[in-house]
Formats: structure tokens, sequence, C-alpha cells
């Protein structure tokens, strides 16, 4: 079955129609694809989005080798993506010699990074979201590369705006997103220098019912917990439309590479949010906390001319997370932190 918004299930039962669901290609992914040759690759397939998106990959791609790259510290992840025909290769991508020997792919999907826990350490912090790009940009320059970076390289914007667009200048504060867009300076510059096309892919925030912005509302109202308003806005975007724009990115690498904006269009108050799931959770949430007047925001605009807007909406969002975490449905316990306004994650 293709993804589309027709058949969009009432609620999602449990976690294998979850993985099901995210994996499910639509007719565009599957187009766009069909004009790009060659392997895929990614690089850092181990964190959150990245088993969604080499699932999504086969499923759209089913007679093409999609391999995994990741040192699969945590349990389960090889042998779900194993299971799926998913090859898996182990790697330190910090050991320079080990990326080397990695086998060439003409597309490469680079997701590898830190975040939860980067002010504990922050020179390797700098180290895998700054020196791991500079490698894996000179040992794939013959690639086509779609890397992962985020909203966050962004100053923040008036809420009453937009949001910002592909030519804001990147001004973050902390180091975390300083780092990033060192990620970011790696790849532009060896782009520019072996002729490598590419995307920059700005995403935030990605919703998956386990983890994500909406989670992290949903259960604070559930259990009764303060919601802090004062970073009152934001915007997200289901995870199965995101991984399936960032593998589309790759019919539509530029050289050099160049940024894209990644989320929903809209820009979500958490106040109305908190409201919206206190109704559909009987439960009143508690605000603390006043809004303040601007926050992380970004245009999505290019995305959208490119891909259209996403398949799943955030109406239909906030009533899966609504459902699922009234049923106490499992939960990665990794909160996005999208309330930290001085970047110290």
């Amino acid at each position: 079955m293709l993804l589309s918004r027709d058949n969009l299930p009432e609620t999602i039962k449990d976690i294998d129609a979850l993985d099901e669901l995210l994996c499910r290609p639509s007719q565009a992914l599957i187009d766009d694809l069909g004009n790009v040759d060659g392997d895929i690759m990614i690089l850092g397939v181990g964190g959150k989005m990245g088993p969604t998106l080499a699932g999504l990959a086969k499923a759209a791609a089913p007679g093409r080798k999609v391999v995994g790259v990741a040192r699969f510290s945590e349990r389960g992840i090889e042998e779900w993506l194993q299971a799926r025909g998913i090859e898996t290769i182990h790697c330190d991508l910090l050991d320079e010699a080990a990326i080397k020997s990695l086998p060439q792919a003409p597309n490469v999907i680079f997701m590898a990074g830190r975040k939860f826990g980067a002010e504990g350490n922050l020179p390797l912090t700098w180290a895998m979201n700054s020196h791991v790009p500079a490698l894996a940009a000179q040992a794939f320059a013959s690639s086509r590369i779609v890397t992962f970076s985020t909203g966050c390289v962004y100053p923040f914007v008036p809420v009453q705006s937009k949001g910002s667009d592909e030519s804001t200048a990147p001004n973050p504060p902390g180091e975390y997103a300083q780092s990033c867009v060192g990620r970011e300076r790696m790849f532009e510059y060896f782009s520019q220098r072996f002729k490598t096309p590419g995307r920059l892919f700005r995403l935030n925030y990605a919703i998956d019912m386990r983890y994500g912005v909406l989670h992290d509302i949903a259960t604070r109202v559930l259990a009764g917990t303060p919601i802090d308003v004062s970073l009152g806005h934001f915007n997200c975007i289901w995870q199965g439309d995101a991984a399936s724009q960032a593998l589309r990115c790759l019919a539509h690498c530029e050289t050099p590479t160049s940024p894209i904006n990644v989320s929903g269009r809209e820009i979500l108050s958490v106040r109305d949010l908190a409201g919206e799931f206190g109704r559909l959770l009987g439960k009143p949430p508690v605000i603390t906390g006043k809004e303040e007047p601007t926050a992380w925001l970004t245009d999505t605009s290019q995305a959208v001319k490119l891909f259209g807007p996403p398949i799943v909406d955030t109406p239909q969002l906030v009533r899966w997370t609504a459902d699922w975490v009234s049923r106490a449905m499992p939960s990665l316990n990794k909160p996005t932190k999208y309330e930290v306004r001085d970047g110290r994650y």
C-alpha cells in the first residue's frame, strides 16, 4: 500500500503498525528515487530517525541495495534493519581509517551527529558534528550527499514572521547549534572543492509517536506536569514525511550543496496545543511562563514547492499522539528539549 492522505489510519495500534506507517512510501518518493541511479548508504543509521529512513528507502526501491552504517550500540536496531533487507556495516565514524574503508555508494544520507548531552562533553560534540562531516565529505566526494542538519542553525525570529528561510545567515545560540553550523560548513567546503552535489537538510522537529514535541506536550498534560511556554512556538513534521523528503532530496541535489528547510508549514503554539491535548485527554494543562516574542522557526516554502505539503497534517498528528499516550504506549524517553532558549542541551 502506498502512503496517501486518503488511507491514513484513525489510530496507530502498536509499534508494528507505527513502523509500517513510517516506512510506507508515497508514489512521489518512488518516482523521485526512480530518477536517481545506484545504491543508498546511510551514515549514522542508528539514531531515532535512521531506521525509518532506511526502511522507507528499501520499501520505495526494493531492488536497490540500502546500507546502514553505525556502531549499533543500541540493541535491536541492526536486527530490525536486517529483517527488512537492509545491509549493515559496523563503523565508528570518528575513525578516519574506518570511514575510508567503507564501500563507495552513489547516494549518501549523512545522519551522524550528537545533540543530547552535548553540553556534558563539548569536545566530543564538536568532533561528531564538525570533524566527522569533514571525514565523510572527503570519503564520499564522488557521491550525492544529503546531510541532516537542523533549523537550530538559525537565530531566533519573531513569532509573527514566516520563519527563517534558506537565505537567513546562521547565527545560533549555544555550542551545540554552532557545531551544527560547523557540520554544514565542512560539507559546503568539500562540495565546493570536489564539486560534490548535495543538500543541507535543515530539519525541525520530526514527530514519531514515541518522541517529539507533540509527545512531550501530551505526556506533560497527562501527568499534570507544568508546561513552560516561554519558547512558545515551533514547527514540526511527521517523521515519515521528513524521511521521504530527505530521500527525495537525492533527486534534487545541487552543486555546490545548498540548504533546504524541512518541517510543517504551520507555526504552532505550545499553549494552544496543550489546550487541545487537555481536551482530548480530559485533563486541563498546567501552564507556566509567558511566550517570548521570538522562537526558532523556519519557512519551508522551498520544500513545499519541490515536494508539496507533508502528507500527514498537524491535526492528524495531534489525534494520533493523544491516543498513543492515553494508552500508555511505549516512549523513547528522549525529550526534545524544545523549550531550551540558550542552546545548552
